[in-house]
């Protein structure tokens, strides 16, 4: 199956629309995470942890 967010697919012919089709995914960070975070957010910066599970999260999303 090809998935797309275009109305068309070079060299193919769309045989079936499904709409709109989604995935969720909550993950849980743990307390040391947050606390990271909460540090990152006031010196600035990004938080790897937290983008690390937000990609988790996505893939699990795309999964589905």
């Amino acid at each position: 199956m090809i998935l797309t967010t275009t109305p068309t697919v070079q060299g193919r012919d769309i045989t079936h629309c499904h709409g709109v089709v989604v995935g969720e995914a909550i993950l849980g960070a743990n307390i040391f995470k947050d606390i990271f975070a909460s540090i990152r957010d006031i010196v600035g910066g990004r938080s790897a942890a937290y983008e690390r599970e937000l990609a988790k999260a996505r893939e699990i999303a795309f999964e589905e």
